[in-house]
């Protein structure tokens, strides 16, 4: 042993889940009393990697079982990527490699991205978990960021100090919250020291954190970390359970994995199940329609990630013995259950505390099962995928036997190997607050989200390169709906529209609806999925108090890279909406963006349509024409004199003056030549209402006198 170990020691510094309050892991933080042990580390990617294998075996000495984190430099990685030191001594330690994060640290900047990837993948198919470490203060590519796809991505102090007085930081930490949310991992901090940067952290989305406010790093690792009051949820993170207003939390000392896990697939590790589907392809998550947490499947929502709530799981290999297991739950009052798991980490069988110390406690019990294996009394274990949701960690429980309802869930990463276990009182407390919350952001005429989360999906899909159609719906004079019907009527209206978006929403996975305020809608979708949404609100008819009622329909379609944010969306959609209000009847105004070309799919043209019913054997004459707008050479429309005595019902024929070279076109009819232009010939559109009530549309041409 080289004799700079004697003037080495070890520190640990807890890892807390910010969402459950517990100790996720501890980081290894080596302590040299003399010399420059670090320095030389970087320079000897040999030197490292020892230092990371003392780190394991120094652990062991202290007989914790919280899952690990160690440091390595990101250089020793790509030149050492067998790290055979570190293997050797994890293996001696008697841990897995679930159990044990290597945090990569800068510099990057001479180290060969393909050679660091290629470590990092091998190091992830023997279960070792990957951390970036030093984000924010380092030289980092965000390109080799991405392809590194870290479970953690843990920021530096320095960008999380003054969190609370600097937008700026702020901004950045919530950025980096959103790749961690799409790259499948987690985003820890470090530098938390007091309860006012504690509230920043948590409010900007920080999901794990460290510093001296939990527990400074100590020789022995922390029984106990300090929690502070429990403080609104960050708006990206799902509520945190319940907690006193201060408290001393135990470290649980009863783990295997890491509970900080990814929350998604990444390359090289693939969902256990129900995951996102292929690239550019939409979840199940990702199909709720937020109408109070229910989707429009049928199912419940997404609910917060379960990566939020896993705590260290007990492990034992699955021959122990139930004496071993007795031991193991007796020595550690926390916990609530051992899962026994084969030689890759696989769960086999779950051993229940309760029911089991009741077995052994029964007459004959400890002699008939002490000495042999725990696995008869264990049940099949429940578990699920580390990119499942609250809501799914229910449905298994709810699908189990009643007896193990309050059972630890097992959680698993691809390969089926346990990372952690959830506990279902954290998973109730959080999913009954989330509920609260979807709540008070919907409409609570519709039940509707409002625009904020269909503005959140715009950029989320723009960021990923989509394509978007936004679209701006809304009711036809909808103040005089009011004042004619009366608002209880109106209200009821605008439940219906919200009812039938909500309904054409659920056959589009791509869909989502928002109630932005009194008669207007927001709607996202896919631009092949307009027309669905369009004959949905379109093509029926519509009424409040026995009153015909029409809706306006604007739509910008937005090709992958013409729009950064939904602001520019929004902006394209005013003048459209405008158009749109221009037509008679059922409208639908089109357009793509940064194109001066509206299509016009639904609605005719304001005046072109006129109707009236008169007596079955009188003829009606009707009178229409007004002085036409004033030009340079513009004239007045001639007054066009209509009426013709039908068998049955009323022919009326509105005349409509074609625009001149140069003057305005009449707002009244024309019969003859067309104002501003000698000699021409005025069309004129023919709207008969038909024996029995069918518009039936003809067009002829009077020739110029």
């Amino acid at each position: 042993m080289p004799a700079w170990t004697d003037q080495l020691r070890f520190a640990y510094q807890p890892v807390v889940n910010l969402t459950t309050g517990s100790v996720a892991a501890l980081e290894i933080l080596a302590r040299p009393e003399r010399g420059d042990v670090l320095a030389q580390a970087h320079r000897s990617p040999a030197l490292d990697v020892e230092l990371a294998a003392l780190g394991i075996r120094h652990a062991a000495h202290r007989e914790t079982l919280l899952p690990l984190q160690v440091n390595l430099f990101a250089a020793t990685a790509a030149e050492f990527p067998e790290l055979t030191a570190l293997r050797t001594a994890v293996s001696t330690a008697g841990r897995r490699p679930c159990e044990v994060t290597v945090d990569l640290t800068g510099p990057y900047t001479h180290v060969p991205a393909g050679a660091l990837l290629e470590a990092v993948a091998g190091l992830r198919a023997d279960g070792f978990r990957i951390c970036a470490d030093g984000v924010g203060d380092g030289d980092i590519p965000l390109r080799l960021l991405g392809d590194l796809a870290p479970d953690i991505i843990k920021l530096d102090a320095s960008l999380c100090t003054e969190l609370d007085v600097r937008p700026g930081r702020a901004a950045v930490v919530r950025m980096m919250r959103q790749l961690c949310d799409e790259l499948g991992g987690l985003l820890a901090v470090e530098g938390v020291e007091t309860e006012r940067s504690y509230a920043a952290v948590r409010r900007a989305g920080a999901q794990l954190g460290q510093g001296h406010l939990f527990a400074p790093p100590a020789r022995r690792p922390a029984a106990e970390v300090f929690v502070p009051a429990q403080i609104p949820p960050a708006p990206l993170t799902p509520p945190v359970p319940s907690a006193p207003a201060t408290s001393s939390v135990s470290a649980a000392p009863s783990v295997s994995p890491a509970s900080s896990m990814p929350t998604g697939p990444v390359e090289g590790r693939e969902p256990a199940g129900g995951g996102a589907s292929e690239a550019g392809g939409v979840s199940e998550a990702d199909r709720v329609c937020e109408t109070g947490g229910v989707s429009e499947a049928g199912g419940v929502a997404a609910g917060p990630p379960v990566a939020q709530f896993v705590q260290p799981a007990a492990l034992l290999p699955v021959t122990a013995s139930a004496e071993e297991v007795r031991s193991r739950l007796t020595g550690l009052p926390d916990v609530s259950g051992v899962l026994l798991v084969d030689a890759d980490g696989v769960p086999v069988r779950a051993v229940d505390r309760n029911r089991f110390l009741l077995s052994l406690s029964g007459r004959y019990g400890h002699a008939l099962y002490a000495d042999r294996p725990a696995l008869r009394l264990g049940d099949r274990p429940r578990t699920v995928g580390a990119d499942a949701t609250a809501w799914e960690v229910l449905d298994v429980i709810a699908d189990g036997d009643r007896d193990r309802t309050g059972d630890d869930v097992a959680v698993v990463d691809g390969r089926g190997r346990c990372i952690g276990v959830v506990h279902l009182a954290d998973i109730l407390r959080a999913l009954a607050e989330s509920r609260v919350e979807e709540a008070a952001r919907l409409n609570p005429l519709t039940r509707l989200p409002g625009s904020d989360a269909v503005n959140a999906e715009v950029d989320r899909r723009l960021a990923q390169s989509r394509a978007v159609a936004v679209s701006w719906l809304d009711v036809d004079g909808f103040k005089q709906v009011n004042d004619g019907a009366g608002f209880a009527a109106g209200d009821e209206l605008i439940r219906s529209v919200g009812a039938a978006l909500a309904r054409a929403a659920s056959g589009d996975a791509a869909c989502r609806v928002g109630h932005i305020g009194g008669d207007d809608f927001l709607v996202l979708t896919d631009p092949d999925g307009l027309d669905a949404v369009a004959a949905a609100v379109l093509d029926v008819p519509w009424s409040a108090g026995g009153r015909p009622v029409t809706l306006s329909l604007a739509t910008v379609v937005c090709p992958a890279g013409t729009v950064t944010g939904h602001a520019e969306a929004a902006a394209a959609l005013a003048p459209l909406k405008k158009a749109a209000k221009g037509l008679s009847g059922a409208s639908w105004v089109l357009s793509r963006h940064g194109s001066a070309h509206q299509e016009v799919r639904r609605g005719r043209p304001t005046g072109t349509t006129t109707s009236t019913t008169g007596p079955a054997s009188a003829g009606t004459t009707r009178t229409t024409g007004a002085t036409g707008a004033t030009g340079a050479t513009g004239a007045a429309g001639a007054t066009g004199t209509i009426g013709t005595a039908g068998a049955i019902g009323v022919a009326e024929t509105t005349v409509t003056a074609q625009t001149g070279a140069v003057g305005h076109p009449s707002a009244g009819s024309t019969y003859g030549p067309a104002a501003g232009n000698p000699g021409g010939r005025a069309p004129m559109t023919t709207y008969a209402e038909a024996p029995h009530g069918h518009e039936e549309h003809g067009r002829e041409e009077l020739p110029a006198h």
